[in-house]
C-alpha cells in the first residue's frame, strides 16, 4: 500500500504539472510532499518532464497522445529498474494471472534479457517451444526476421503472441554458433505442473514444469501415488527441476516442506516492512526421509532456485547438475484501479545458509552435464559361459541365463536421459549405504 500511495500521489502531480501553470503545480507538489513522510518530490525534474511532453507533441512527426506518452513513460520507469519488473497493461496482466493458474496461450518459453538480446530461460515442458527443441540458453535474435536487439522483454513477448495455431519463426543462436530457425504455431499451453512415475522399484522421480498456485498440494498427492505404486517405503527420490522457471513463491516453500521435518527453508529481505519474511518446516514431511537427488541446471530459476537451494543448506539431498539461472529477486504484483498492475521487485531471498544466489546461481554437490547415451542393444551380444556346448549348471539350481535371454525393459525415462541416469545410480548407491 505504501507503494501505490507513493505512485498515486506522483501521478497525480505530473498530471496537474502538464495542465496547468508551474506555479499552481509547485503548490500542488508541496502540499503533496508535505502530506506524507517521504522526501519531496523532484520538481525540477518533474519541469523537465513536462516540458519534454511538450516538445514531443509539438516536434514530433506524427501526433501522439497524452495517454500514450503518459503510458510508454510508466514502462521506462519499470524497465530500467531491473529486467523483472515491468508496468502490465490489462492484456499483459491477465495473462500473468493465467500463468501462475496453469493455462495460458502461446509458445511455452519463459525469457529474459541479455546483453541487449531476449534469451531463452526455459521451454517449459510438453509446449510448442519444448517439441521444437528450443533449449535454456538459446538466444533468440530475430522475430519473424526483424531483429529483437535492444528490444524490451515486453516488446518481444508482444511480438511472440498472437491468434492460436498461428505460424512464427524465431532465429535462435546457440553456444555462440550459427543462426537457425525454428518456424512453431501458437498453442494454448496447459501446463501439468507435477508429474511422477516410478523409475524402477523403490525409486520415484517427480518432475515439476512451473510452481503454480497448487504446486506443493500436487507434489503430496505425488508423494503418496508413488508410495502406493511401490507398495512399500521406497528406497530414494529424484526432483527434476531442470528448466523449471519458478513461478509462486509460497509453492515453493510447500515443497521443501514435504521433505524436512524442521529448520528455515527461505528468508527475503526488502526495504517495505511486509518484503521481511521468513519460512520454515512445519514438521510434516511426507517423504519419509528417504536419500533423495534433486536434478538442476541453468534453466532452473527463482523457485527452483530456493527449492534446489533450501534441500541443499538443510543436507537433505544431493544436488546434481549444472548450476543454475541466478535469479535471486521476488516480485511483488501490485493491482492497479484500472486493470493494469505494476510488477515490481520488492527483495531479495537468501537459502537458510544466508547464501544470495542473485546473478550467480545455485552450484550443485555433483556436476553432471548433458550428454548423449548411446544404445546399449549390443549388450546382449557378448557370447557368455551359458552359450558355451556342455557348461556346468548353476550349483545352486538357478537357471542358466545365456546371451539374449534377458527380457527387453519397457522405455523409461532414463534410458535416453543422461542426467536422470546418473541420478538414478547415486540414488542406488545411497540407498545400498543407508541399508535401504
Amino acid at each position: 500500500m505504501l507503494h501505490l500511495s507513493r505512485l498515486t500521489s506522483l501521478a497525480l502531480t505530473i498530471a496537474l504539472v502538464i495542465g496547468a501553470p508551474l506555479a499552481f503545480a509547485a503548490e500542488t507538489a508541496q502540499s503533496a510532499a508535505a502530506a506524507t513522510t517521504k522526501a519531496p518530490l523532484p520538481l525540477e525534474e518533474l519541469r523537465t518532464f513536462a516540458e519534454v511532453m511538450d516538445r514531443i507533441k509539438a516536434a514530433y512527426v506524427e501526433p501522439v497522445d497524452d495517454k500514450t506518452l503518459l503510458e510508454n513513460a510508466i514502462k521506462g520507469m519499470l524497465s530500467n529498474l531491473d529486467p523483472h519488473s515491468a508496468y502490465l497493461g490489462p492484456e499483459d496482466f491477465a495473462e500473468l494471472q493465467e500463468s501462475t493458474s496453469g493455462e495460458f496461450g502461446g509458445l511455452g518459453i519463459e525469457v529474459g534479457a541479455e546483453d541487449g538480446f531476449i534469451k531463452v530461460v526455459s521451454p517449459i515442458d510438453d509446449t510448442p517451444a519444448s517439441k521444437a527443441g528450443i533449449q535454456a540458453g538459446d538466444l533468440i535474435v530475430k522475430i519473424n526476421g526483424q531483429p529483437t536487439r535492444g528490444q524490451t522483454m515486453t516488446e518481444a513477448v508482444d511480438k511472440m503472441r498472437g491468434k492460436l495455431g498461428q505460424k512464427i519463426t524465431l532465429t535462435l543462436v546457440r553456444d555462440g554458433g550459427t543462426p537457425f530457425d525454428v518456424t512453431l504455431a501458437r498453442a494454448t499451453i496447459q501446463v501439468k505442473s507435477v508429474k511422477s512415475q516410478l523409475l524402477e522399484s523403490g525409486y520415484g522421480y517427480i518432475r515439476i514444469t512451473q510452481f503454480q498456485v497448487k504446486t506443493g498440494e500436487e507434489v503430496s498427492k505425488a508423494l503418496a501415488k508413488l508410495r502406493k505404486d511401490n507398495g512399500k517405503k521406497l528406497s530414494g527420490i529424484i526432483l527434476d527441476l531442470r528448466n523449471n522457471p519458478g513461478g509462486v513463491l509460497q509453492s515453493a516453500v510447500e515443497v521443501v516442506d514435504h521433505f524436512i521435518t524442521k529448520g528455515l527453508i527461505v528468508y527475503t529481505k526488502g526495504r517495505i516492512a511486509n518484503s521481511e519474511l521468513r519460512f520454515s518446516a512445519t514438521g510434516k514431511d511426507e517423504s519419509e526421509a528417504v536419500p533423495m537427488v534433486v536434478l538442476i541446471n541453468g534453466g532452473s530459476a527463482s523457485a527452483s532456485e530456493i527449492v534446489a537451494g533450501a534441500l541443499q543448506d538443510q543436507k537433505r539431498a544431493v544436488l546434481m547438475g549444472t548450476t543454475s539461472f541466478g535469479k535471486g529477486s521476488v516480485q511483488t504484483v501490485l493491482p492497479l484501479n484500472n486493470d493494469r498492475a505494476l510488477k515490481i521487485t520488492t527483495a531479495l531471498y537468501f537459502t537458510p545458509n544466508g547464501r544470495s544466489i542473485q546473478a550467480q546461481g545455485i552450484v550443485p554437490d555433483i556436476e553432471v552435464r548433458r550428454a548423449k547415451i548411446t544404445s546399449e542393444s549390443q549388450d546382449g551380444e557378448y557370447f557368455k559361459e551359458a552359450d558355451l556346448q556342455g557348461h556346468l549348471g548353476n550349483g545352486n539350481g538357478g537357471a542358466d541365463k545365456p546371451s539374449g535371454s534377458a527380457s527387453k525393459a519397457k522405455p523409461m525415462p532414463q534410458d535416453d536421459d543422461y542426467q536422470l541416469a546418473q541420478a538414478l545410480s547415486l540414488l542406488k548407491g545411497l540407498s545400498i549405504t543407508r541399508g535401504r
